[in-house]
């Protein structure tokens, strides 16, 4: 199955904000460039006002003093005034011919635009768009006054005012970045504690509790966490304390019907046995011919109570409060060996102390590990079983390894598993079943001796 590739929620939300506060520089920028382009425009268009307004003066005084020799148009008196580097100055007369022109030279920039920002600021704006005005004198057009400003110059204005910007932002963002990230750094420290507590409700810690947070939002999720857990645990508590009372149940029932089978059926066996040895003797002195027929009937009646007693052994196993939990496992095991006839070795190890474990955890052990062994030797059809019991400081761990058919759906399902997986949710324990590393089936059973665990606690 594919899988999507996950992203850190820091690192998601830092490179948001990074593109946000990119885009509104950008924006910011583009601000600029639009206004310093207006401004130009509005600069030159003031300058081609006053020049125009100049030469209607110059043309007015020529006609006050009537002088002959006419110096117009002169844009001398003007140019002192308004001239800036790389503007120019024109005019031009009503037949289009330019008849007085003067332009400013411009210095080479110490940092000259690139040529990527000159292209693209050339093609947005048009730098060195002329502006120009008439010049009407007396209701008479006399030409035009001409202004423009060289395009290099304008676009390495435009480049002064767009590269400050751009050198706060080459500082800013990273600065952006690094406090947006640490701020949510700190903000989201509490989601660890809440993996941590998922994590513990995963692994049947249904103790785990959630603090106080002060973000409203965390401290919805912690309350909704600790509901959870709470209404989980009990109802955990509710289901255990009805599979102890059914296995109690089943273990009553099970007794009983082995007191049954011993009073009733097995007095019956034994008479039969008496019956047939009786009829021997009378056979062996009157009619010897029913001899084999007699020692058929006790045959089969001692195969019967052979079949009867190990029925009764798996119905009522040996109490476990009278001879301990290892002596009993010990016992079940040695049976199983008797049974096999060397078809199948099983062989048991203890690690620890059994002795004062309480005696509901003793018994359930001891019929997982029956119900186990059948599984084994009749379903999976192993040659050898393995047994492992574990005490460590606050839980259980049963291991029983085999070489059977790890894909026998029986030994994978039914009755004695079910059985097996209803006492260790009983205990408030794991259990899990799957192939061996080299090859039958593994069964792992952990078992808690101590269910108290600590709150979690706040994070400093």
């Amino acid at each position: 199955m594919w899988n999507r590739p996950r992203f850190d929620l820091k690192v998601r939300l830092t490179l948001r904000v990074a593109a946000i506060s990119a885009a509104c520089f950008a924006a910011i920028s583009a601000y600029f460039l639009v206004t310093a382009d207006r401004e130009a425009h509005a600069r030159i268009d003031g300058i081609a006002a006053i020049v125009a307004k100049s030469l209607e003066l110059q043309q007015g005084k020529v006609q006050w003093v009537a002088n002959p020799r006419s110096d117009f148009p002169n844009l001398d008196p003007v140019s002192a005034y308004v001239m800036t580097p790389g503007l120019c100055l024109a005019f031009r007369g009503a037949n289009g011919e330019i008849l007085q022109r003067f332009c400013s030279g411009a210095p080479t920039p110490a940092n000259p635009p690139p040529q990527v920002f000159a292209a693209f600021y050339r093609s947005l704006f048009d730098p060195g768009r002329e502006a120009a005005r008439p010049v009407i004198v007396r209701g008479a057009k006399l030409g035009e006054t001409v202004v423009s400003v060289d395009p290099a110059v304008q676009t390495a204005e435009a480049w002064h005012e767009a590269g400050r910007l751009m050198i706060a932002l080459a500082i800013a963002l990273p600065l952006l970045c690094a406090l947006v990230y640490a701020a949510l750094a700190r903000a989201l420290r509490p989601t660890r504690m809440i993996r941590t507590g998922l994590e513990r409700i995963a692994a049947n810690d249904l103790t785990a509790r959630l603090p106080p947070f002060d973000l409203a939002e965390l401290s919805a999720i912690r309350d909704v966490f600790n509901h959870l857990a709470e209404s989980l645990d009990t109802a955990l508590a509710e289901r255990s304390e009805l599979t102890r009372k059914l296995i109690a149940l089943q273990d009553e029932e099970r007794r009983h019907l082995a007191r049954e089978l011993h009073d009733e059926f097995g007095q019956s066996l034994a008479a039969i046995r008496a019956l047939a040895a009786s009829a021997r003797q009378t056979a062996v002195q009157d009619c010897p011919s029913l001899l084999s027929e007699c020692d058929g009937i006790a045959r089969t009646a001692t195969g019967m109570m052979e079949m009867l007693r190990g029925t009764l052994f798996r119905l009522r196993p040996p109490d476990v409060e009278e001879l301990g939990l290892v002596a009993s496992l010990e016992g079940l095991v040695a049976g199983w060996n008797g049974r096999s006839r060397g078809e199948t070795r099983f062989a048991i190890r203890f690690d620890g102390a059994f002795e004062t474990l309480p005696a509901a955890i003793s018994a359930s052990l001891y019929r997982i590990v029956q119900e186990a062994l059948t599984n084994a030797a009749k379903h999976a059809g192993a040659t050898k079983v393995s047994l492992e019991l574990t005490m460590r400081a606050d839980e259980i761990a049963l291991a029983i390894d085999d070489d059977g058919r790890s894909s026998d759906p029986a030994a994978k399902s039914g009755m004695g598993l079910l059985g097996m997986r209803e006492r260790v949710a009983a205990l408030r324990g794991k259990l899990s079943f799957e192939a061996g590393p080299h090859g039958g089936t593994a069964l792992r059973v952990t078992i808690p001796v101590a269910a108290d665990r600590p709150v979690l606690e706040r994070a400093a």
